[in-house]
């Protein structure tokens, strides 16, 4: 689906149940606990669950460094499919310099999920950006925090 030159994509089975991956997707206090590589932090300030809802996310990293930023939910699925961009802040006001549109797909595979989190660019240059700041190990990284989370649920 889509042009490959503008995608990244991480795809596992996680050793936790769907349900319990989508909470920590979907509730504020436990998608701080994951969603920023180790030593970085998160602080969830925005997270309005609907199409048009707005989050806001901003990333701290261990020598005072910050990423993130606001966006809106496209499509909320529950326990199935999140889809958020960052081109958009709440309201429908163009962000100015989109980045990125997040995928994220859960399916039970017995007492496990598989899951999918695709990052699609406007640009193919986005992407290499993307990739060469380390989306394979960063979100490698957290897809393992948050298998660790969701599996003590």
């Amino acid at each position: 689906m889509g042009d490959a030159s503008f995608e990244l994509k991480l795809e596992r089975v996680l050793n936790a149940p769907r349900h319990n991956v989508w909470r920590c997707w979907t509730e504020a206090e436990l998608l701080e606990q994951w969603f920023a590589p180790h030593p970085w932090t998160a602080k969830i300030k925005e997270l309005d669950l609907r199409s048009g809802g707005g989050f806001h996310v901003s990333l701290r990293g261990p020598e005072g460094e910050e990423s993130g930023g606001p966006g809106v939910f496209l499509a909320v699925e529950p326990e199935k499919r999140l889809i958020f961009t960052d081109a958009f802040q709440p309201g429908w006001l163009p962000s100015g310099q989109p980045f990125m549109t997040a995928i994220i797909e859960l399916a039970s595979e017995g007492d496990r999920t598989r899951y999918t989190a695709r990052a699609l660019h406007w640009r193919e240059e986005d992407r290499k950006t993307h990739e060469d700041m380390g989306f394979h190990d960063g979100w490698g990284q957290v897809a393992s925090q948050l298998e660790a989370i969701a599996a003590k649920l």
